[in-house]
């Protein structure tokens, strides 16, 4: 990060996870043990849901959600066409095919319920909502959508742990966390997330058989495990399904344990930051911030700016980078990357837009009000 005098992210790490990570060390147990379940319980906590199962990372607890439910060869499922990449790819990987809907709009860049509606076709399987920039979308509209046509949802949740959804008014009760909505969730715990451990992720869920489901699917389809062969609970076991390594590490295990503590501090921050984002950009002419009127708790994982016009943004983005301050996109639209086919562009116009427009700002919990205040002076200076 020497590149950059302000990061787009960095990490609150410190004695608490060194001590963490010599911890199990000390146990001499690396593999999925004792503190995956201790983290899995305490997300679960966190999330208010039944049941917690720690992963690989985000992109494994997409594939197991998506298997879990049964998803299979010529299914569909609508997802968001801004999003990573990553939900569309497993996707295709159960052999279903991912429908793009359009966003809101740019100042709320997430799913909108009406395209949800639009695309549900008699293979619809599963609605994927994504939670972006750890803002929830319209879910007491989409909610009410799936389960008007018997249809799964998915939460990628991958940005919003620890966010909270509030919407006055639906009838739904207010105060849901992100993860607790849905059929079942995913989050990441990739290096840039609020609560990073390098790799890894989580699956939420308050229903038996998935949870079952997805527990067999991680661990190649194994009945037991070798945690539970050495502490003597079994002593062999069965293969039930075709499964995967999908599992989670003791170290990033206790590493998790750790940010998990620091995770509503942590949020806090960021959204002091994101505040004073806000506060010093909101006025700039033709310049929208995004989820203005958000009404919920949000995780604030993005803080993103969006600009007039291209040409406005990239000279915005030059001005940015001679000033060694980072920034980043989130996300080209994935309908639009090459491997997914002809541009189906004119189909999600407001994404296109949305993406040819957007800037994501410098955000994490150690910034200062001088590094917030110095990256908007530039963009005022050639907004």
């Amino acid at each position: 990060m020497s590149e950059w005098r302000i990061p787009l992210s960095d990490l609150d790490y410190g004695a608490a996870e060194e001590e963490a990570v010599l911890r199990v060390l000390r146990s001499k147990w690396l593999s999925m043990g004792a503190e995956v379940e201790a983290f899995e319980a305490e997300f679960a906590a966190l999330a208010g849901t039944k049941h917690a199962l720690a992963v690989a990372n985000g992109t494994a607890a997409l594939h197991l959600a998506y298997l879990a439910l049964g998803l299979r060869t010529g299914d569909e499922v609508i997802q968001p066409a801004i999003n990573f990449v990553a939900a569309a790819n497993m996707t295709l990987a159960v052999g279903a095919i991912p429908v793009f809907g359009d966003i809101v709009g740019l100042e709320e860049p997430t799913i909108d319920p009406s395209e949800v509606t639009r695309r549900i076709s008699p293979r619809t399987k599963a609605v994927v909502v994504m939670h972006y920039g750890g803002y929830l979308p319209r879910m007491s509209e989409i909610l009410e959508i799936c389960r008007g046509h018997g249809i799964a949802l998915i939460e990628d949740a991958c940005h919003a742990v620890g966010a909270r959804y509030e919407d006055a008014t639906s009838r739904m009760p207010h105060g849901k966390m992100a993860g607790s909505m849905g059929d079942i969730a995913c989050f990441s715990f990739f290096s840039n997330k609020n609560l990073a451990v390098g790799e890894g992720g989580m699956i939420t869920t308050d229903d038996d058989a998935l949870a079952a489901r997805v527990r067999l699917l991680r661990s190649h389809g194994m009945t037991t495990l070798t945690w539970d062969r050495h502490r003597g609970h079994a002593d062999s076991y069965d293969v039930v399904v075709h499964g995967y390594n999908y599992r989670l590490d003791e170290i990033r295990a206790a590493l998790g344990r750790v940010q998990l503590r620091k995770l509503q501090a942590n949020n806090a921050s960021r959204k002091q930051w994101v505040t004073e984002y806000r506060r010093r950009l909101s006025g700039l002419p033709g310049w929208i911030v995004p989820f203005a009127e958000y009404q919920g708790d949000s995780s604030c994982h993005l803080s993103v700016l969006v600009a007039p016009d291209p040409e406005s943004r990239s000279r915005v983005l030059r001005a940015l980078k001679e000033a060694r301050i980072q920034t980043s996109l989130h996300y080209p639209p994935v309908p639009c990357f090459k491997t997914f086919g002809p541009s189906r562009a004119d189909d999600i116009p407001r994404s296109v837009t949305y993406a040819g427009r957007a800037i994501t700002l410098p955000l994490y919990p150690g910034m200062t009000a001088a590094a917030v205040e110095e990256t908007c002076a530039v963009i005022r200076g050639y907004a």
